[in-house]
This record gives C-alpha cells, sequence and structure tokens, in this order.
C-alpha cells in the first residue's frame, strides 16, 4: 500500500493513553483528524484510556471523548501476517488499517512503547521509531548525545527517584553544590511541563522534587538561564529541513502546564525577531539533533537563547509535539510555506517512505540446503 493510491488511505489516530499528558492528545488528535484531506484518507480514531484499554470509534462515535467512553474495545494483534485490531467482543470483523498516526504525548506513546509494538506488527506509522522515540523522551539521555554531537545543552544533573527517597540529604546537597538558586527540577520522561518545577530557595527544593517524583523515576535539575524560548520545526526523514523559527513569551514566570493549556495570555511570536545569522544557526543545530538523535518524520526542537549573551541551548526535543490549534509545530509550517493538510500529507508520506526502506532489511539468514540439522543440534 502506498499513499498514492487512488483508495481512500485508512489512517489510525491513536490518541490518549496512560500518561499525564492524556488531556492534550485528545485536543491534538482532534486537530489532525479535522486536518486530513476527506478525499484522500478515513481517519480512525483509536482512544486508549488512562487504564491502557484500546477502543475504537463506530459509527457516529467519532468525537474523541465518545470514543473514550463508548468506542469498541480492540486489541492490536503483533502479528506482521495477520496484523489488524481486534475486537474483544467477537461481535465484529477485525479492522485492517493502512497507516497509524499516534497524536499520544508522554509515557506509553511517546517514548517508543507504541512504536514496537506497530513495528512488531509490520505496520506504517508516522513520526519517529522505537530508538528515536525512547531517546527523545529521556531528556537526561538526550542531553548526553547531543553534548557529545558538539550541540549546547542547558547544564544539568540527574538523580533518581530511589536516592531521593533513600537519602534525601545526599541528593539535596549535590543538587545545590551544581547550582544556585534559582534552578528547575522536573521528570526527566515526561513533557508538557508535567511535573516541573520552578525553584527558588531551598524550602521549595523538597515539595519540587517530591513532585517530580510522583511523575517519573528519573528526575532532572538544571540550571535556570534567563533566556528566550526559541522553537523550530523540523520535517523529512533522512534528509530534514527545519522550520523558521517562533518565540514563545510566556505570561506567567515560566511556560508551564497552566501557560500552555488552561489560561491565556501568552504571545507566540512567529517568526521570532532574530538576525539571519541566528536563524540560520538555530536551524542547523535542530537538524544536527534531529540526526544525532535518530529522529524521523517530525520532530520540534526547543532552544533557549540567552538574554544577555544571545548564547544558545538547546531545551529539549520532542519527537510527537503538540497539534492543537496553539501549537507551534503546525503554525511553524505554515508560516513557511506548508499548510496544515499538506503537512498531515507529508508525515503520512514520510512513514511510508520509512517503512517501505524497512521492508528492504533482511531479517532472517538464508542458510544453504542441508545446513539445519547442524545448527539445530
Amino acid at each position: 500500500m502506498t499513499p498514492d493510491q487512488k483508495k481512500r488511505l485508512r489512517v489510525g489516530v491513536l490518541f490518549g493513553g496512560r500518561s499525564g499528558e492524556h488531556e492534550v492528545s485528545l485536543a491534538s488528535a482532534a486537530s489532525v483528524i479535522r486536518g486530513m484531506d476527506p478525499d484522500k484518507y478515513e481517519p480512525v480514531p483509536i482512544g486508549i484510556t488512562k487504564d491502557g484499554h484500546w477502543l475504537i470509534g463506530e459509527g457516529a462515535t467519532k468525537m474523541l471523548p465518545e470514543v473514550l467512553k463508548g468506542g469498541r474495545r480492540v486489541m492490536l494483534t503483533a502479528d506482521p501476517t495477520e496484523a489488524a485490531l481486534v475486537p474483544l467482543d467477537r461481535g465484529a470483523g477485525a479492522q485492517r488499517l493502512d497507516v497509524f498516526f499516534p497524536v499520544m504525548h508522554g509515557t506509553f506513546g511517546e517514548d517508543g512503547t507504541i512504536q514496537g509494538l506497530l513495528d512488531l506488527a509490520g505496520l506504517p506509522y508516522v513520526g519517529a521509531g522505537v530508538l528515536g522515540s525512547a531517546i527523545g523522551m529521556d531528556k537526561d539521555v538526550s542531553k548526553r548525545l547531543c553534548e557529545s554531537a558538539g550541540i549546547p545543552v542547558v547544564p544539568w544533573y540527574t538523580f533518581h527517584r530511589w536516592q531521593w527517597e533513600k537519602d534525601p540529604a545526599s541528593v539535596r546537597t549535590a543538587i545545590e553544590e551544581k547550582f544556585p538558586y534559582p534552578m528547575f527540577v522536573k521528570p526527566a520522561n515526561l513533557g508538557s511541563s508535567v511535573g516541573m518545577s520552578k525553584v527558588h530557595s531551598g524550602e521549595e527544593l523538597g515539595p519540587a522534587l517530591d513532585l517530580a517524583c510522583e511523575f517519573g523515576m528519573k528526575i532532572l535539575a538544571e540550571k535556570a538561564v534567563s533566556a528566550r524560548e526559541i522553537e523550530v520545526s523540523v520535517l523529512g526523514n533522512h534528509q530534514p529541513r527545519a522550520s523558521i523559527p517562533g518565540e514563545i513569551v510566556p505570561h506567567r514566570e515560566f511556560y508551564d502546564y497552566t501557560a500552555k493549556y488552561l489560561e491565556d495570555g501568552t504571545q507566540l511570536l512567529i517568526p521570532a525577531e532574530l538576525k539571519p545569522a541566528q536563524v540560520k544557526k538555530i536551524q542547523e543545530l535542530a537538524v544536527s539533533a534531529f540526526l544525532a538523535l535518530e529522529l524521523s518524520g517530525m520532530a520540534r526542537v526547543d532552544f533557549f537563547m540567552e538574554k544577555t549573551t544571545g548564547k544558545l541551548y538547546l531545551n529539549e526535543v520532542n519527537t510527537i509535539p503538540g497539534f492543537t490549534s496553539i501549537s507551534m509545530y503546525p503554525k511553524l509550517w505554515e508560516a513557511s510555506g506548508i499548510g496544515f493538510r499538506e503537512l498531515i500529507d507529508r508525515l503520512i508520506s514520510l512513514a511510508f517512505e520509512l517503512h517501505q526502506e524497512k521492508a528492504r532489511t533482511k531479517y532472517a539468514i538464508e542458510l544453504p540446503e542441508g545446513s539445519g540439522g547442524a545448527l539445530a543440534g
């Protein structure tokens, strides 16, 4: 199956999931579904509840909250010869899809787990694969790889929840010796600023660490940089390109979950007010990070630009960026000449392109006739 065939492609849009970013995923998925060309695609909403149940929309049940409440329970088989969504109640036939579009932010969706299942099933899907997804989700590992590739990152310190619970005094001392106040504390494997705190004093450090540990097993403390927040979108597989940069100007002290999704007031400046040399540098660093982290399809790359020096730091890479009405990823591409509908087309085409390349890889050794017995023995 290729995207240039005349029949409409059935696109499984995965949303929800067991994540602190569950609600954000619903908004993103709804935008993706609305943005699909109805002459080319038949979107099939597949909701994953906070308990991990897979539910598929049926008939008129296309509104995403309705899918999560009243959809038919299904499971995806991992057998590549029979890959399909199989109803658990056996009351209907299996559903076959042409391509998947994961729009799941955070754990069990953006971290390589869903991608691994889709790879086992031999199905094409939008976005990064298992390795790139896992790396991009882990802020500690992605910082290490970017640093080794010569990409500047914000100084950080990593520790684990068990260390904080076993010896909080040592963890506190290590953090305070490394960074002055204020600093940031956040889980290593979440986005949307879930579990993140700006810590202004020693009194705030303990509660911030407790909060981060509620949402993750690995925690980061980071130096607070007085900086402009610059974001750029990346699109492609082996030869990715970067959009024009935009700037986030939060109305709160920092761009936290509330500022992103619950309140108005944050400004999105597109394009960001930058010199041509700064734009070029940001785009080059974004593409370098995309390649260094083994990404494919799409990513939003976030930078800090220090206000006093103009120095750039890579903050993080988001492998399944938001697709809501206020999300920077599609807005930056729109400002760069690629509208939302065309962006969806390109992402699906990139999914098929990578899937076809994977299909060229051999996964078994063709043994000479008669040699199997010796190996088996």
